[in-house]
């Protein structure tokens, strides 16, 4: 097992970046035959993570999860973009991987993720069955015995911890924190408050701009972005008002970009991870496309994402074209 010490050294570089910007959910490029290439994403990768003039860098970086589709990857591919992310990021920033399924599935990809120079892991909800709360911790204890790792876990979908719960799973030693993509702010103020000292709470809600405020008020400001993953001056812009309280161009932001985003996005499920993708691509990114079950947004519905994405670049003086070099 990783030394309790270690733990706390990944605590500390997190804690560190999410001050500095949002926490960054790359997507997976894909060729035109559909299989991964990896080159493609490392130059996606490198232009995600640069800061410049017109935006900060990410705070920590979170390679195949959801917006990666995780879900997509079989065990060689997963060690590519881990891989490949470890040695583009280069020590700069912490580099969390995802892991999921079962827990034995769970740490086939951790000890993959180990081997390739991760620096934690994301555990994204178990597959398909409803558990009770003992079975949610037990799947964590088991993870955690099997991987030095720090350990992050996420409550989605049938994934939802009670107080008593959260209190169980922050007594192993490597779970550091945990990752909300519920947005019930009175459950969760509940698990915040039940929490010890030290423990990490991330806001994971879909597209988390939107409920970015909410959130901090329950003691939660640190979220991931979405929009990094295609629009990484418009996800900084965002995270720079949100913290100097500018409250005029949060409300533009949000009116003129970040709402007609999600409203679009809740027209198709899987939307989430496709119109992202797609938005990367119109800024010539070289992402390619998602792999079934989801599927590509076309005709209507990418003639108003791309005016979507054009408003908000216009907000915050960012060109269509972004540079990958």
């Amino acid at each position: 097992m990783r030394s309790d010490t270690d733990a706390d050294a990944v605590v500390r570089r997190l804690r560190e970046g999410m001050v500095g910007g949002v926490l960054s959910f790359p997507l997976t490029s894909f060729g035109d035959d559909g299989g991964l290439d990896v080159e493609a994403y490392r130059v996606y990768l490198a232009a995600q993570l640069a800061g410049g003039p017109d935006t900060t860098g990410p705070g920590a970086v979170f390679p195949a999860c959801g917006t990666g589709e995780f879900f997509s990857l079989d065990e060689d591919e997963y060690r590519e973009v881990v891989r490949a992310t470890v040695e583009v990021a280069d020590g700069r920033l912490p580099v969390v991987a995802g892991i999921g399924y079962g827990w034995a599935q769970a740490l086939r990809f951790a000890r993959i993720a180990e081997e390739a120079g991760a620096d934690a892991l994301l555990v994204l909800p178990h597959y398909l069955v409803g558990a009770p709360q003992d079975g949610l911790v037990e799947q964590l204890r088991r993870i955690a015995a099997g991987t030095r790792l720090p350990l992050i876990a996420y409550q989605r979908g049938q994934v939802a911890f009670t107080a008593g719960s959260l209190r169980r799973i922050a007594e192993i030693p490597t779970v550091i924190g945990l990752k909300d993509g519920h947005s019930d702010l009175d459950r969760l103020q509940r698990l915040t408050l039940a929490a010890p000292d030290g423990f990490l709470f991330f806001n994971g809600a879909s597209t988390a701009e939107i409920q970015a405020r909410a959130y901090a008020t329950v003691g939660v400001p640190a979220y991931s972005s979405a929009v990094h993953a295609f629009a990484p001056e418009i996800a900084g812009a965002f995270f720079a008002a949100l913290r100097a309280d500018d409250e005029a161009t949060l409300t533009q932001l949000l009116r003129d970009f970040y709402v007609p985003l999600v409203e679009l996005r809740d027209r198709v499920p899987g939307y989430a991870v496709s119109l992202v993708k797609a938005a990367a691509r119109l800024r010539g990114l070289p992402v390619g496309l998602v792999r079934a079950p989801l599927t590509d947004p076309g005709g209507a519905d990418l003639a108003e994402l791309e005016a979507v994405l054009d408003a908000g670049l216009a907000l915050v003086g960012a060109p269509r074209r972004r540079p990958t070099d």
